[in-house]
C-alpha cells in the first residue's frame, strides 16, 4: 500500500465481503474443520499513558520489538486473507503508536470493520476525527466507576473526566461511543449511578467484565472480586439489564461474567444466542489475538508460553491458527480437562469451566472457576461462600504474569464461619499442557 493511497478517505463498509461469513477455513488436520476466526483483538503497543492497578499486560512501555509499519501492514493482510471480520485495536494505548491511523485504515481498506479500546486520556478532538476519517467505527472507552473509584484504580488523576471527554470527542467527530466497565470492589457498587451518566453521555453499548487476578491485579489482589459477591452483584446487574434496555442501550457481558443462573437469559438477550446463555469460551475457536511483537494467541487476557502459538514473524498467521496447540486447544478439549467442583457441575460440557482467563491466572490450569453466578447460588443453596486467598505472588513483572490463589469454602452465617473456620479447599495446579490434540505440531514446517 503507498502512503499516499493509505491518506485517502476511506467510505463507510456497511457489510463486509461474503468470505466473512463461512465458518470454516477450506482445509482440515486429521480430519477436523479448521474454523475461521471471526474476532482479532490486536495489542498495536504495550506503550501506555496509563498506570492501572488492574492491566494484566502491565502497560507502559513498549515492547522492544514491536512490528514496523510494513510487518503491520503485512499481518493486516494476513488477517483479512484468514477471514477474520473484526479487528479490535487495544494496548497499552492503541494511539501511541505513529502509525496507527495508517493501520487502521488498512484494516478497512481490507474489508474489516475496525473498532478501538481506549483509556482516553490522550482522545483529543483531532485524534478523534483522524480515527472517524480513517473508517474506525466504534470507539469503546474504558470507565471504571465513579470518578474516585476510576482514578484510583487508573492510577491517574483526572483520568475519569478524560475520559468522559474522549467520548464527547469521538461523538461530536460523528463516531458510535461505547464503554467497557471492569467490575472490581471499588466499582461494584456504582454501576447503577455510572450507568445514568454514561447514557447522559450517549452511549450505544456498555460491556462489563470483572478484573482478573494478574498482572498488575496480583499485585492489588484486593481490588479484585470474591466469588461470594456474585449473589450481591446480578442483583443490581438484572437492574442494570432491565434500565439499559429502558434507556435504548445494548448490554453486553463479557465471557468471564456469569454463567448460568437465572439471570442468564436477562443479561445476555442482545448477544443473540438462541440458548440465550453462555456458550463457552471462544478464544482460539472464533477469536484470535495478536501481541505488538507478532507474538499471536489464544485470548487477549492470556499470556506466556501456555497460551502464545508463536510470532508471524517465523510461521504464517494461517499456519499458526491451524497448527500451534496453544490455539487448538480450546477446540479439541473435553470435560476430562475440568476439575474440582467445575467438573461435576450439570453445565460442565456447555460451559467448560467458563473463561480461562479467570481460572488459569488464578488457579494455575484452568478447568476449576469460582466466578460463576450458579456456582455461587448452589454455595448458598449449602449454606457456604467461596472466597479467594493469595497464595504466592507473581513470579515476574512481564505481562500478564501471574500469581497463585487456592479457593477456599467456608459457612455463609459469620456464627458458624468463627466456630468452624475453613471447610474445604481448592489449592492452585500446575499449569495445563499443551501438547497436540488434533491440531499438528509447527514443527514440521
Amino acid at each position: 500500500m503507498r502512503l499516499t493511497d493509505a491518506r485517502k478517505r476511506l467510505p463507510v463498509v456497511d457489510s463486509l465481503p461474503p468470505s466473512r461469513s463461512r465458518r470454516y477455513l477450506p482445509d482440515e488436520i486429521n480430519g477436523l474443520e479448521i474454523p475461521r476466526p471471526s474476532l482479532c483483538v490486536w495489542e498495536l503497543t504495550l506503550a501506555c499513558d496509563h498506570r492501572c492497578l488492574h492491566c494484566g499486560p502491565r502497560a507502559g512501555e513498549a515492547r522492544p520489538d514491536e512490528l514496523t509499519t510494513e510487518e503491520a501492514l503485512n499481518l493486516v493482510q494476513e488477517l483479512a486473507d484468514l477471514g477474520v471480520g473484526e479487528v479490535v485495536l487495544i494496548g497499552g494505548e492503541a494511539y501511541l503508536r505513529n502509525d496507527f491511523i495508517l493501520i487502521a485504515r488498512a484494516i478497512r481498506n481490507a474489508g474489516m470493520s475496525c473498532t478501538l479500546t481506549t483509556g482516553g486520556l490522550g482522545l483529543t478532538r483531532t485524534r478523534a476525527d483522524a480515527m472517524m476519517e480513517a473508517g474506525i467505527q466504534s470507539v469503546n472507552v474504558s470507565i471504571d466507576g465513579l470518578e474516585a473509584s476510576h482514578d484510583y484504580v487508573r492510577d491517574r488523576k483526572g483520568s475519569w473526566k478524560r475520559a468522559f471527554e474522549a467520548l464527547a470527542n469521538v461523538k461530536a467527530a460523528g463516531g458510535r461511543i461505547c464503554v467497557n466497565t471492569q467490575i472490581n470492589q471499588q466499582s461494584q457498587h456504582e454501576l447503577l449511578e455510572l450507568l445514568e451518566l454514561l447514557a447522559d453521555a450517549g452511549i450505544s453499548a456498555w460491556q462489563l467484565q470483572i478484573t482478573c487476578a494478574h498482572g498488575n491485579a496480583v499485585d492489588n489482589a484486593d481490588i479484585v472480586l470474591q466469588p461470594y459477591h456474585y449473589l450481591k452483584l446480578f442483583e443490581v446487574l438484572d437492574t442494570a439489564a432491565t434500565r439499559t434496555r429502558e434507556l435504548g442501550i445494548v448490554l453486553w457481558p463479557g465471557n468471564n461474567l456469569g454463567y448460568f443462573g437465572p439471570l442468564e437469559f436477562h443479561l445476555r438477550r442482545e448477544q443473540k444466542r438462541a440458548s440465550g446463555h453462555f456458550t463457552g469460551c471462544n478464544a482460539g475457536r472464533r477469536t484470535i489475538s495478536i501481541e505488538s511483537n507478532g507474538a499471536i494467541k489464544n485470548c487477549p487476557s492470556l499470556g506466556g508460553s501456555t497460551n502464545t502459538g508463536g510470532n508471524v514473524r517465523d510461521h504464517s498467521l494461517k499456519d499458526l491458527w491451524a497448527r500451534a496447540p496453544e490455539l487448538t486447544y480450546f477446540r479439541h478439549r473435553t470435560v476430562n480437562e475440568l476439575w474440582g467442583y467445575c467438573r461435576d457441575c450439570y453445565y460442565a460440557e456447555e460451559c467448560m469451566g467458563g473463561c480461562t482467563a479467570a481460572s488459569e491466572p488464578l488457579l494455575g490450569r484452568p478447568g476449576n472457576n469460582p466466578f460463576c453466578h450458579h456456582r455461587a447460588m448452589e454455595m448458598d443453596k449449602q449454606g457456604l461462600r467461596e472466597r479467594i486467598e493469595l497464595v504466592r505472588g507473581a513470579d515476574s513483572d512481564e505481562p500478564f504474569s501471574a500469581g497463585l490463589f487456592r479457593v477456599i469454602r467456608e459457612h455463609a452465617d459469620p456464627e458458624l464461619r468463627a466456630k468452624h473456620g475453613v471447610v474445604s479447599t481448592d489449592e492452585p495446579r500446575v499449569s495445563r499442557s499443551v501438547e497436540p490434540k488434533g491440531g499438528g505440531s509447527l514443527v514440521k514446517f
